[in-house]
């Protein structure tokens, strides 16, 4: 049996500045509110004219996948007794824009550096990853590849 869970969030944007080139190009800064939490401040990658100082979209989405990764996999590894000491990833996200000016993302690298507490386990917690990227919501909702290159090891 599946269980729906809802979440919300809330957008607001307004011109802030007349453009006064052509075409207009629009302020793309907002803040993004979702109730009981900090707002975000978000615009544009810069490379779309975007406020650079903000994060982006794309910095979020890419942020979303490493987090619900690491989550899934410490669930994964505690099913499994294994204690992990510490968890860091840095993460690079592909994406290809088209001269339509669509794009997607193509492809997400994560590169995961594990610390466990037991040397006898780092082949299994290694391959937990894979277990991890099937139970992660995010990666699940994805249509391009999320590839791990996991490294782990012992204090």
């Amino acid at each position: 049996m599946s269980f729906k869970h809802y979440f919300k969030a809330s957008l607001t944007w307004f011109q802030q500045e007349q453009s006064t080139s052509l075409p207009k190009v629009s302020n793309k800064s907002h803040r993004i509110s979702i109730q009981g939490k900090a707002d975000l401040q978000v615009s544009a990658a810069k490379a779309f004219k975007g406020d650079p100082t903000l994060y982006n979209p794309e910095d979020l989405l890419l942020s979303s996948l490493i987090s619900c990764h690491m989550m899934s996999y410490l669930y994964v590894c505690s099913k499994n007794n294994i204690e992990v000491i510490s968890y860091t990833d840095n993460a690079e996200a592909v994406l290809e824009t088209n001269p339509d000016a669509s794009g997607r993302f193509v492809q997400v690298d994560l590169f995961p550096e594990v610390v466990i507490s037991d040397p006898d386990k780092i082949a299994l917690a290694t391959s937990l990853h894979q277990e991890a990227n099937q139970l992660c919501f995010i990666a699940n909702s994805c249509n391009f590849p999320v590839r791990h290159h996991a490294v782990c090891r012992t204090i």
